[in-house]
């Protein structure tokens, strides 16, 4: 890795109560108003999956898009993405799934993967894991296989990382928090 965690934690910033009280928001946008710091993420992420074999980047809304699409364009893959519900123009497949505040869908494009594809699922935080199982059902059910799922952060207390694994989805990110950390 190009940097260790906690320089990186020193880049996120947490934002008390939001989006509700109790919650500890972690704001990556500070990562993307230094130039070197999100040369360093994208590279670390691109040094790892370098040399994998795998053929597609999958990348959740929102703030999935802002990394996996530099990934995507540094490892020449094509990008698929998984948009919250009624953004997609095209025939969608939806998968619903529950989240820290609520029930929510994720959609993807029908003819977005092919049965034999293996897809690399990114998004910026792992924290229920909500998220990343819906992608990774959509996936299976367009006969494609996931990878790995990848995050800027993961947040291990709300169990989604091992979730995850538990249905043999590997995990990884560039650095974790407690609940409680500031």
């Amino acid at each position: 890795m190009i940097f260790d965690e906690y320089d990186i934690k020193t880049l996120i910033r947490p934002v008390p109560d939001f989006p509700k009280p109790g919650v500890i928001f972690r704001d990556i946008t500070p990562l993307f108003q230094s130039p070197r710091a999100l040369r360093l993420v994208a590279d670390s992420f691109i040094q790892r999956y370098v040399e994998t074999e795998f053929s597609h980047i999958g990348a959740m809304d929102a703030r999935g898009f802002l990394i996996g699409s530099i990934i995507a364009y540094e490892l020449n893959k094509p990008l698929v993405l998984f948009r919250k519900q009624g953004k997609l123009p095209a025939e969608v497949l939806a998968e619903g799934y529950q989240t820290e505040y609520g029930e929510a869908f994720l959609e993807v494009h029908a003819d977005s993967l092919c049965e034999g594809d293996s897809v690399l699922i990114f998004d910026d935080l792992i924290a229920t894991g909500g998220t990343l199982l819906a992608a990774a059902k959509l996936v299976r059910r367009m006969g494609a296989k996931v990878f790995e799922a990848a995050a800027i952060i993961d947040l291990p207390e709300l169990g989604g990382s091992q979730k995850l694994q538990d249905i043999g989805i590997p995990t990884f990110s560039l650095t974790a928090f407690s609940l409680d950390e500031r």
